[in-house]
């Protein structure tokens, strides 16, 4: 009997959640990031690397190659959006791409004809190893190809302009079009880092401060339609020039995430701009706002506000079975709560206390199973192996934690599930 695949429990638990909404699902619904998490992983696991290992093969690879397969010409859609991928000016690498065409695929209610092509495509369908893959292993991937189908049905609108980070994240910024009248100076100081056009100073009195739709460390993606991601030195000013005179319309990516914090995968270019210019601030708006810290995250957020219960030692099996006697024994103990925050990123959880403590951190192949109690579903827990690093003769603790709400206690679990591969997942 074949082992289920916990990746599809967590995707079709996801699903779910999103069809509880009736609206159409947008950039800012709280489950996207966590879907196209679990959509990746199950892209990804199972593929072989090229045996000299001279550059890392992605599922971007073979998406590429569907169209030159397809000899009868029948899947024109298809051909159009991964041609669209290629083309793509945002995004500069197989990930990108690949996050591209996800999200595009969404929107055109294509993934299920896309994984159906390669199905039937052997070629293609070997770069898979069909005792590890999904796509590759037939008690797999037709249940697969099934919540594929689901997701088909289900209205995506998401804004495909906004790509220029998805070399780096899902996590997507705030995105907005700034249209101002011809001028001769518009008043931005402007600063070129990472093949990003940064803008590092609005001038006092300019027509940029008129319009306050700019502010210091937000970036220009792109000027009337012409995309500047990977841009190089006075390629904003070449293109200014050349549109001298016209109305102009900027792509903006600020710098401020949509609960006015810092937009976390900017951190490390904004680092840099602080060591290239020492007195560079971000600017805020004069209106008084809630003050916020910057690594708190809200809505579709990678951070969360937790009270910490605490963890017990369960032996030397770490499955779903084991979590509610670990619970209840960590329950028993009635140890001072901590308040905690706790960030779900894409290759490990941390647990921070008082804002920059870290209290532990583990990657997800030390994770072994992920749950919730069915009796007080805001309680929630997680197994980690003690060394992992010899599976045969580690134990287990169970970490134990208490959300604000059963909604997002069952959010972070989907997040976890979406991370590890070789666990068990249950609500």
């Amino acid at each position: 009997m074949s082992r289920k695949e916990p990746l599809l429990g967590a995707l079709k638990a996801c699903i779910l959640n999103i069809q509880e909404d009736k609206g159409p699902i947008t950039n800012r619904h709280p489950q996207l990031t966590s879907l196209c998490d679990i959509l990746e992983i199950i892209l990804r696991k199972g593929l072989r690397q090229p045996v000299l290992g001279l550059w890392r093969r992605d599922y971007w690879h073979w998406m590429e190659h569907l169209p030159q397969q397809d000899h009868c010409h029948r899947l024109t859609q298809l051909s159009w959006a991964i041609e669209k991928a290629i083309t793509c000016k945002k995004t500069l690498t197989a990930q990108g791409r690949g996050r591209y065409y996800i999200r595009q695929a969404l929107n055109q209610k294509i993934l299920a004809v896309t994984i159906h092509h390669l199905l039937h495509t052997p070629k293609l369908l070997e770069w898979y190893d069909p005792e590890s893959s999904v796509l590759a292993n037939e008690c797999s991937a037709e249940p697969f190809l099934s919540l594929l189908l689901v997701l088909s049905q289900m209205n995506f609108t998401l804004d495909l302009e906004n790509s220029s980070f998805l070399d780096e994240s899902w996590l997507l910024p705030v995105c907005e079009m700034y249209n101002t009248v011809p001028c001769r100076e518009l008043g931005m100081v402007l600063r070129y880092a990472d093949g990003r056009i940064f803008i590092t100073e609005v001038v006092p009195g300019s027509q940029a401060e008129a319009d306050e739709c700019v502010q210091a460390g937000d970036i220009i993606d792109g000027i009337n339609g012409i995309s500047l991601r990977n841009a190089k030195g006075g390629e904003a000013q070449t293109v200014l020039q050349r549109l001298r005179g016209q109305p102009l319309s900027f792509h903006i990516i600020h710098w401020k995430w949509h609960d006015g914090s810092v937009y976390r995968p900017l951190l490390p270019h904004l680092q840099l701009m602080h060591k290239e210019i020492p007195n560079f601030q971000l600017q805020y708006d004069n209106k008084p706002e809630k003050e916020m810290s910057e690594d708190s995250l809200q809505d579709d957020r990678l951070l969360y506000s937790l009270r910490f219960l605490g963890q017990v030692n369960i032996g030397m099996y770490g499955g779903k079975e084991v979590l509610d006697e670990g619970i209840e024994k960590v329950i028993e103990q009635n140890l001072l709560p901590q308040e905690v925050l706790f960030d779900v990123k894409e290759t490990e959880v941390i647990c921070i206390k008082n804002s920059t403590q870290v209290l532990f951190h583990h990657h997800y192949p030390e994770i072994a199973s992920v749950g919730q109690r069915l009796d007080k579903r805001t309680l929630f827990a997680f197994c980690v192996a003690n060394s992992p690093e010899t599976p045969q003769t580690t134990s287990f603790n169970c970490l134990v934690f208490e959300s604000s709400s059963a909604k997002e206690a069952n959010e972070i679990i989907t997040r976890i599930a979406a991370g590890f591969r070789h666990t068990e997942w249950f609500v």
